[in-house]
């Protein structure tokens, strides 16, 4: 599935510098492919992780550093896949739907700028070939 993706993604982001529209596009290409129960980017402002473009349910607006699962990406710098939110330390409960998830910390001048959080109704619903692609879906992204 991620062959066909990743060229819809190159061409949506193709010639278009808007990251707000970038992320808008990428959030809703995934969530269509893929029909996860939400996809979605929360982007660094201060302090803080805030909501930014995404396809799915209402969600958190704002995460602190080292909180959760987006939290604990944008400190740790790398990609957290969970089988099982209910068992991860901390996990903040935005839908009782959710029941597995993955982050993908979005980069640049190794700095976190934002993350790509993709949350699952099913139970271990991610795993490598996930964090490949969606990583490389990341590193297409122009911050």
């Amino acid at each position: 599935m991620y062959q066909s993706l990743i060229p819809q993604i190159e061409g949506l982001l193709n010639g278009e510098p808007d990251l707000i529209a970038n992320l808008a596009n990428i959030a809703a290409a995934i969530k269509e492919q893929f029909g996860w129960f939400w996809v979605g980017f929360y982007l660094v402002k201060g302090d803080e992780l805030v909501l930014g473009p995404f396809q799915g349910p209402v969600a958190c607006t704002r995460i602190r550093m080292g909180r959760g699962v987006c939290g604990t990406v944008w400190q740790k710098a790398s990609t957290i896949i969970v089988d099982d939110v209910e068992k991860f330390p901390g996990h903040i409960a935005c839908s009782s739907l959710s029941r597995s998830e993955i982050v993908v910390p979005l980069i640049s001048n190794d700095q976190v700028m934002g993350v790509l959080d993709i949350d699952s109704s099913s139970l271990s619903s991610f795993d490598e070939t996930d964090k490949f692609y969606l990583e490389k879906i990341i590193g297409m992204i122009s911050l």
